[in-house]
């Protein structure tokens, strides 16, 4: 019988990590409500299961401001940030992070508020259960 093997919550990982390196910055996994005037959301899109061991997610990161010069500002903090994000962080380790959609300008369709976005892969290793 192969091992059963959880990973960790990426979505979790990367907004406890950005809230150390940004200290300050809301980052939360769902849009607040009410919603803040500065803000990132992080959030799964998939990715996918590389070895018995190894979870790849897909990551997009979100970032709401009042203006778009401000929306972009905080999004190329979180990327540079996000990017550099390899290493130990809590009880995970994060591998080899990768961007897979660079910047994008996203208005928000129901609020219209300045929003940019951009999406990464890393690698994690999961736990064996016992």
């Amino acid at each position: 019988m192969k091992p059963v093997v959880v990973f960790p919550d990426a979505v979790l990982v990367t907004i406890e990590y950005l809230r150390g390196a940004m200290p300050g910055v809301l980052a939360y996994s769902r849009t607040p409500s009410p919603r803040a005037d500065e803000f990132i959301r992080v959030e799964r899109l998939g990715g996918q299961r590389r070895t018995l061991v190894t979870d790849r997610p897909r990551i997009n990161i979100e970032c709401w401001s009042l203006t778009e010069e401000g929306a972009e500002a905080l999004m190329s903090r979180a990327r540079a940030y996000v990017l550099a994000m390899a290493g130990k962080r809590g009880t995970t380790t994060v591998y080899d992070v990768a961007e897979v959609s660079g910047p994008m300008w996203l208005p928000d369709s129901e609020s219209g508020q300045p929003k940019y976005a951009f999406a990464v892969e890393f690698s994690t290793r999961g736990t064996e259960l016992e």
